[in-house]
């Protein structure tokens, strides 16, 4: 079998991919290993950012809580108070028509 010169340049550009795909390989590789770190992601600014968040979401959500029990005794009295207001008509037009009889 006979080499010609077509073969020998795809020997020559396959071996060179081949090795240039393994310095990606490796490359990457590092990038990776760097990229990791220590396993600490967060710094102290994060956290402190992250409790001021934490505060103020537990602000608002009081704020809220006491906003709907506001709202709640309000209909509650309104509830009661509509609810007074027709028995004692109901108990007036009853009595009128026990005096009619």
């Amino acid at each position: 079998m006979q080499v010609t010169f077509y073969h020998q340049v795809l020997l020559i550009i396959n071996s060179k991919t081949h090795f240039t795909m393994k310095k990606l390989l490796v490359v990457l590789a590092l990038g990776a290993f760097a990229s990791c770190g220590n396993g600490n992601s967060t710094s102290d600014a994060t956290q402190d950012s992250l409790k001021a968040v934490d505060s103020t979401a537990s602000a608002q959500k009081k704020n809220i809580d006491s906003s709907a029990s506001a709202q709640k005794n309000t209909i509650d009295s309104v509830k009661s108070l509509t609810k007074d207001q027709i028995d004692s008509e109901a108990a007036a037009k009853k009595d009128s028509l026990k005096g009619n009889k």
